[in-house]
């Protein structure tokens, strides 16, 4: 029996090490975006939790704030998403 390609997981392992699923995280109304929260939508997308265009269009995001996101974890990690830290990494 072969596994479908369009298959998803249902869990994947969070920036923090806890499981998370499309029920833990951040709900749709979500207008106060922290470090952590930030963190758990791009390892969402970017393990096949959801696809981008699914997380932009549950969290209204635009393609370039989701990109910003991404580029501070990659540069800086947890910490390049703080919002108090953005004049450090400049």
């Amino acid at each position: 029996m072969s596994e479908s390609v369009n298959e998803r997981p249902r869990t994947v392992m969070g920036p923090n090490g806890a499981v998370l699923s499309l029920e833990t995280l951040p709900p749709p109304e979500t207008r106060r975006w922290v470090a952590r929260r930030k963190a758990e939508v791009v390892t969402a997308v970017r393990a096949g939790l959801m696809s981008f265009d699914e997380a932009c269009k549950r969290y209204e995001l635009t393609a370039e704030e989701f990109a910003s996101w991404e580029r501070a974890i990659d540069r800086h990690g947890l910490g390049g998403l703080r919002v108090t830290r953005l004049q450090e990494f400049r």
